[in-house]
């Protein structure tokens, strides 16, 4: 008689250890959203809508009167939502999460309660050594938005105000062209019998796709400069329309500047944005052309690029039109607010089924990223090496 073969391994017929999920249990969040107090910061982390969310879960959420202002979201919105309404900043640091769009400053930092959780922005460069010494004294675990990826490797904050920086640059360039102090005069769109505007776009990233979408919707010549051709081509894809793409070669570019009447800089490097236009470019631009340089948080892709600020953000030099402000989203605070606001509620929402954010970043690979200290220690390699300070791989920390 033969052996009748068994559809199992012989390990598989022996008796198997169970496994256990792990238990989660959902944490109900204490979110304290202060009034922003950094220059010219107008965005808040928060709308209202986000707001009865996050309540209807069974959060609470503490918020300091006034700190929707900016972002034209009133008091009256945030309370019917459920939030809680106080006059005492004091009171709203003390809550164990700190929601915030622009990182603390150092007398908030003293605000904060020690093992807090702080989810805010980073804007590496402009921090110092001390704020992080203060941060590691108090035990902070802090979170930067700009760091936190999502499943395909992106980086969803930094992009949705990257597309808000893109649109806004030919806006205000159009602005600029027609009514500044330095003005020429001329209207973005293709009229019939006129010639169409020249826009020159240095970077091909999300700013630089946003801006050629828009410049083209508005009828403008557009030519865009890129060293990546991965980058150039799938820009050529994304906007469904041939447009002249070239790598950044003196030659060419001088020749775009030169005929150009709106030039727009959305390079990026490790450490600073590479200056690709000299002074002598810019010499010999058309004069009342504009200059928008959406890189100045990273130094600028122009050598004669100032930080300029919202009070005042243009300057003429050589006859052109500088346009520097760092944080064009706070200019359309309402949109950029729930831009963010739209990213942030799916993560706090997780972050309490998860259990807490010690759960939420062993689950979420993509927030973790987004962890630069752990309860006082450095995590990010970047402010480790930036400011010369001792950093762990977070990896080595969460088990």
């Amino acid at each position: 008689m033969s052996q009748q073969l068994s559809p199992f391994t012989k390990d598989q017929l022996l008796p198997q250890e169970e496994r256990l999920e792990i238990q989660r249990s959902k944490q109900e969040l204490l979110l304290g959203i202060p009034k922003e107090t950094q220059h010219q910061e107008k965005r808040i982390v928060l709308t209202p809508d986000a707001v009865a969310a996050l309540t209807a879960h069974g959060h609470r959420i503490l918020m300091e009167k006034g700190a929707g202002n900016g972002s034209n979201f009133t008091d009256s919105q945030y309370n019917e939502a459920g939030a809680e309404l106080t006059s005492d900043r004091s009171k709203v640091f003390s809550c164990p999460t700190i929601l915030k769009v622009a990182p603390p400053s150092l007398e908030e930092i003293e605000l904060i309660k020690p093992q807090s959780v702080l989810i805010s922005a980073l804007q590496i460069k402009t921090r110092n050594k001390i704020y992080f010494e203060k941060l590691a004294a108090k035990k902070v675990t802090a979170l930067a938005f700009e760091f936190i990826q999502d499943d395909s490797g992106n980086y969803p904050a930094v992009s949705a105000l990257s597309e808000i920086s893109g649109i806004a640059s030919i806006l205000i360039a159009s602005e600029l062209l027609s009514s500044g102090a330095n003005r020429t005069g001329q209207l973005f769109g293709n009229i019939t019998g006129v010639p169409p505007v020249d826009v020159v776009i240095m970077g091909a990233g999300v700013v630089g796709e946003f801006a050629a979408r828009t410049a083209l919707g508005l009828g403008a010549n557009v030519k865009v400069f890129d060293n990546s051709i991965t980058k150039l081509r799938n820009l050529q894809d994304k906007v469904s329309q041939q447009l002249y793409t070239s790598t950044l070669q003196p030659k060419y570019l001088l020749k775009a500047l030169r005929r150009c009447d709106v030039v727009v800089g959305a390079l990026s490097g490790s450490n600073r944005a590479p200056v690709v236009v000299t002074k002598t470019m810019v010499e010999n631009m058309k004069q009342g052309s504009v200059i928008m340089d959406i890189s100045i948080d990273m130094g600028g892709c122009f050598e004669t690029s100032e930080v300029t600020t919202h009070d005042k953000p243009t300057f003429e030099k050589y006859g052109v039109t500088h346009y520097c402000v760092p944080n064009i989203p706070s200019r359309y605070s309402k949109t950029a607010s729930i831009s963010l606001s739209n990213i942030f509620t799916p993560y706090l929402l997780n972050i309490a089924e998860d259990g807490g954010i010690e759960h939420a970043i062993r689950m979420d690979k993509g927030l973790k990223c987004g962890i630069y200290m752990y309860h006082g220690i450095i995590t990010n390699k970047s402010v480790g090496s930036w400011y010369n300070l001792p950093y762990s791989d977070v990896n080595l920390l969460i088990f």
